[in-house]
């Protein structure tokens, strides 16, 4: 007999995890206060038997652990739309292999999601840590989160929850095409059909080692960002106009770049950052100094 759904599904997948790293992560979200919950890992390196074993470990433990395989190594994205498929969840909240949830994460975005049935997506701060532990603050209300979209990615994925019924009822997921940078053209998608909100708190402790996948795919990364942002001014040019007047306006360096200019919305010619412009994203041309 199928037990009752539960209210969040939270979709973990995993690659030659480190260990330790593991069981953090996975201690984390079983200690969440919020309860209600099933936790889906699905191993995309079945040929890895220490990390099977973890998780089967902590499966005997607590029910709420769902662990899967893949029969082969299918990569990130097919991983993450096979976690969607398998999820039960009203809600589902997505997270990385090797983070750590604070204890009130899920309780916090249930109850926002609760509150307001207009908002599809909702996520909020993360906190760096390890070679790095800067503080990721993201825009907190839905014009400004997409405003920020139209040049890049600023809703943390590995701290949204989601309300899966905005997916099946527009038939979104994740696409491939545009990996590693599949949560960027997820929210792309989605800011045509819902609205998003950043709880202004840590969610997520983010771990940097240095070899994250920003890191080691940063040219497939960039290429990928490039096309999605081109993809979202497109359709809402007014937005990344919005957001060109607001950098120019603030002169703040907290986004890093502060403008861009590209040719017909896509191809990069001039951009400014940390007082500098550069032709092309990344010759040099001159240093300014704002007044």
């Amino acid at each position: 007999m199928q037990t009752k759904a539960p209210k969040v599904s939270v979709l973990t997948p995993i690659y030659n995890t480190n260990p330790v790293h593991l069981r953090e992560m996975i201690e984390s979200i079983l200690n969440q206060t919020f309860t209600d919950f099933e936790f889906l890992i699905l191993n995309d390196s079945p040929d890895n038997r220490d990390i099977e074993k973890i998780v089967l470990d902590y499966a005997k433990k607590d029910a709420r652990i769902k662990y899967a395989k893949n029969d082969k190594n299918m990569g990130i994205t097919p991983s993450r739309n096979k976690l969607l498929k398998m999820s039960r969840g009203e809600y589902l909240a997505i997270f990385d292999h090797d983070d750590i949830s604070v204890p009130d994460r899920l309780s916090r975005q249930v109850a926002y999601l609760d509150a307001h049935p207009y908002i599809g997506v909702v996520s909020g701060w993360l906190q760096y840590f390890g070679n790095d532990n800067r503080l990721h603050k993201t825009p907190e209300y839905d014009i400004n989160i997409k405003i920020m979209l139209s040049d890049d990615c600023w809703v943390a994925h590995t701290a949204a929850m989601i309300r899966k019924s905005v997916l099946i009822d527009n038939n979104i997921e994740y696409e491939e095409f545009y990996t590693p940078a599949e949560d960027y053209r997820l929210w792309a998608r989605l800011m045509d059909v819902t609205h998003f909100y950043n709880l202004q708190t840590v969610l997520v402790k983010y771990r940097w080692t240095g070899d994250n996948t920003t890191v080691v795919q940063s040219t497939k990364m960039e290429l990928a960002r490039l096309g999605i942002a081109a993809c979202i001014c497109d359709k809402h040019q007014f937005l990344y106009n919005t957001f060109v007047k607001q950098m120019l306006k603030s002169k703040e360096q907290t986004v890093g770049t502060i403008f861009r200019l590209r040719l017909f919305g896509r191809i990069p010619l001039l951009k400014i950052k940390n007082n500098k412009i550069y032709l092309f994203e990344f010759i040099p041309l001159l240093t300014i100094k704002w007044k």
